[in-house]
């Protein structure tokens, strides 16, 4: 029988955070976090590299598709997870990903042209988007519902740190012209965790998946999304209205296909009539287009309020900051109506944050102004940190058969990664819209991105729903 969204709001939460860290669930939060940090890290610490990278070994043609085919390798791997867990287990799948992470960043730091650097790329963001989805998919299996809540808000947490120490890790090997000792020091944190994920996980055996590989839909699924991120890298014009458009066909193709395959990349209770799954992984999808505002927001205080890089770094910043602590008071709501009201908030807050610091881009920004712009930011993240992890316990708690249940968690990374590359594609149109001018640049991704989040409102209502 399956178990509803609404019990999972029923479900009150038991264990201390003092819980998450006795005995072997220190090794298995410890290996979670540590994963999904060195993903969330390494796509903004790579972004401050890349300057230095394209001086040192020319390609910068290239330059958007080092992020770019690292995203779609990563969310190749994420589709992977399900499967690695059945026939492998935890330990054995988080071992694999932490290697190709590993080797991707090795051959990163060693790479002689950028041809070699995207290639790198490639290898480190298959593994780096099976890292991001065993933090969710294995919550299930490794610890007791108890620790779901707190072990959810303990994965989000890694997004915002990653926010906040990626650029600034980034930056200093940047500035001391150290960018290939970057990607090593990558390498050996990911070493460092392949010992304690194969202590933790030991004990925990494979769970059975039923059913092939979704041939059909893994195509279709990363032709869209490898149609839309193209879009960002082509003349501004027809090119990219053509391949949006072919990117949009092939994602309502995708959800044709799922609905009717026996294989399947999404949980079967997706599409099922009056199922709430699908509304949570919209929630999520919402949620993650208003983060992917932070990769514009330092560039926008250095060329409108004439902040330097620590300071428009801090402000990018203080969106993460604030998703962080408001989690922290999330997972510890214990009623039903709590926590559905959460989930409606969030994404009302996260609205009204983006649209007043969208509002507020002014060429030669005074301090007050800033400010301002800071405060608006803080209630984005607090409406995201209000109801991520929520959401998180919601999805894997949605199946009481466990394969279901860590295909659904698991798929809540997958969801993630693709509004990041959809939403990046966007918000390069939206940067062109500006003409030039960096007023106008700065409010048309801003309002642009709080647009594209106004959806989650009523996607929110819906996930909350009894």
């Amino acid at each position: 029988m399956t178990q509803s969204v609404s019990s999972f709001a029923a479900a009150e939460p038991e264990g201390a955070w003092a819980d998450l860290f006795r005995g072997r669930n220190l090794a298995v939060v410890t290996v979670m976090a540590g994963g999904v940090l060195l993903y969330a890290m390494n796509l903004y610490f790579t972004a401050a590299l890349l300057p230095s990278i394209v001086a040192g070994i020319g390609g910068q043609e290239f330059y958007a598709w080092v992020t770019t085919g690292f995203v779609i390798a990563a969310i190749f791997g994420s589709l992977m997870v399900s499967r690695m867990l059945a026939r492998r287990g935890p330990g054995a799948a988080y071992t694999l990903a932490l290697i190709l992470f590993a080797a991707g960043a090795l051959l990163a730091a060693s790479a002689p042209g950028m041809q070699a650097l995207l290639a790198a790329r490639l290898v480190q963001g298959l593994g780096g988007g099976v890292l991001a989805g065993l933090g969710y998919a294995v919550i299930r299996t490794a610890l007791p519902e108890a620790l779901w809540a707190r072990a959810t808000g303990l994965i989000s947490a890694m997004w915002g740190l990653g926010t906040l120490f990626g650029p600034s890790l980034g930056g200093l090997f940047a500035e001391l012209g150290l960018w290939r000792w970057a990607f090593g020091l990558l390498a050996l944190a990911a070493c460092l965790m392949i010992l304690p994920a194969r202590r933790g996980f030991r004990a925990i055996a494979p769970v059975a998946l039923r059913e092939a590989l979704p041939v059909a839909s893994l195509i279709t699924l990363m032709a869209a999304v490898v149609a839309i991120s193209v879009s960002a890298v082509l003349p501004v014009g027809w090119p990219t209205v053509v391949s949006l458009a072919v990117g949009g066909l092939l994602l309502i193709g995708f959800a044709r296909v799922e609905r009717r395959a026996t294989q399947t990349i999404l949980p079967r209770l997706t599409w099922q009539r009056g199922n709430r799954l699908k509304w949570i992984y919209l929630t999520v999808a919402a949620l993650s287009t208003g983060v992917m505002l932070e990769n514009f927001i330092p560039l926008f205080a250095q060329q409108l309020a004439g902040l330097g890089p620590l300071l428009a770094g801090l402000l990018g910043a203080v969106l993460s900051l604030a998703w962080v602590l408001a989690q922290l008071y999330s997972v510890t709501l214990a009623s039903a109506a709590a926590r559905a009201r959460a989930i409606r908030l969030g994404p009302v807050l996260l609205v009204l944050g983006l649209f007043a610091y969208g509002l507020m881009q002014q060429q030669g920004a005074a301090p007050w102004l800033t400010l301002l712009q800071a405060l608006s930011l803080a209630l984005a993240g607090v409406g995201i940190g209000l109801c991520w992890p929520l959401l998180g316990v919601a999805a894997m708690s949605s199946a009481t058969d466990p394969a279901e249940g860590g295909k659904a968690a698991a798929a809540i990374t997958t969801t993630q990664l693709i509004a990041f590359s959809i939403v990046s594609a966007f918000a390069g149109l939206l940067m062109a819209a500006g003409q030039g001018s960096p007023q106008g640049a700065a409010t048309w991704v801003s309002l642009g991105i709080a647009l594209l989040c106004l959806p989650g409102i009523w996607f929110g209502m819906r996930a909350a729903k009894k």
